[in-house]
């Protein structure tokens, strides 16, 4: 089979399309035939060695697809079941070997693809609105990258709260798609100093929450936006990470509350994974979540899909086709 695989750490260049030998699932694994594979920003982590692999490996956390072959011990699934699945990598590639316990079941009335481009990015704005910090109507939360993947879902799940959101893009078309997502303000950060339209616009108070998925340009500021005993989560760095820090500064301005969330951790149980996929999944499936599907590729342009994210030329998912 074919699968995009990392020899050696290193620039989208390091995305080498080759053939591999076909996996086989051990105890409690399955094997799926990948129809989707989500582009994420920790494939890029995982690509450039910030967050190290041992290499070879295959790339890619999220995936969508049907249920090939099963391990004897594994009754979760069966053979020709749609699942979707995250945090297990592998899913770069024409089949991958997950296990069992993290599959979840694809409605009927979504897409494989939706599917795909949701398990990841959606789950993670639920557990960021509804669970780090739980918002609830009058609530005003900051959305960095609010027309990307995470961000534009992420807008939707905080309106749906009840919150004032507050969002930042780097362009008027981000802007457009921030709006249609449901941001109340939308923040063009090129041409205007985000801290100092937040506190405008909040009278001075600042925001209960800010969600931070850029990291190093943007932290202090993040920090400066928060009202007094406020929250950022920091859950991304798509422009490097965030220096060492002084935590003596979060006494200085306010009080203030840091974390540094990821999706596996909001997801430790099977209960909890299937509960935030399965609420994403039926919002999706009602139409009370738009998911915008940036792109499609085939799989053996993944290096040319890194490109974009990292370019910051997406505003949306990016999705790998394996049988393209």
């Amino acid at each position: 089979m074919k699968a995009i695989r990392v020899h050696q750490c290193g620039g989208p260049e390091a995305l080498i399309y080759e053939e591999v030998l076909l996996p086989e699932p051990g105890p409690g694994e399955v094997r799926v035939k990948v129809e989707a594979a989500g582009v994420n920003y920790i494939d890029t982590y995982h690509r450039t060695g910030l967050y190290p692999l041992p290499t070879p490996f295959t790339l890619g956390m999220e995936g969508a697809g049907v249920v090939d072959i099963v391990a004897p011990d594994v009754t979760l699934v069966k053979p020709g079941d749609r699942v979707a699945w995250c945090m297990a990598r592998g899913a770069y590639a024409e089949y991958a070997v997950v296990p069992a316990n993290k599959m979840v079941p694809i409605p009927a009335t979504i897409t494989t693809e939706i599917a795909a481009a949701l398990i990841l990015q959606g789950m993670t704005a639920h557990y960021l609105a509804l669970s780090t910090y739980p918002l609830k109507p009058g609530d005003t939360a900051l959305i960095h990258a609010a027309a990307g993947g995470v961000g534009s879902l992420l807008v939707q799940v905080a309106k749906r709260a009840g919150a004032t959101v507050y969002g930042t893009v780097g362009s008027e078309d981000k802007a457009e798609l921030a709006r249609q997502a449901g941001a109340d303000e939308v923040i063009l950060y090129r041409e205007d100093d985000f801290e100092a339209e937040v506190q405008r616009l909040t009278g001075g108070r600042g925001v209960d929450v800010v969600y931070d998925s850029v990291g190093a340009t943007t932290f202090d500021k993040s920090l400066n936006c928060l009202r007094p005993r406020g929250l950022l989560a920091l859950f991304g760095q798509s422009s490097g990470p965030v220096p060492l820090f002084n935590l003596q500064v979060l006494n200085q301005k306010g009080s203030l509350f840091v974390t540094r969330p990821t999706l596996g951790h909001y997801i430790q149980d099977r209960r909890e994974l299937i509960s935030r996929a399965g609420d994403v999944f039926i919002w999706a499936a009602g139409g009370e979540l738009a998911v915008r599907i940036d792109r499609t590729l085939p799989l053996s342009q993944a290096a040319e899909a890194h490109r974009l994210l990292e370019s910051r030329q997406t505003a949306g998912k990016v999705l790998l086709l394996p049988n393209e």
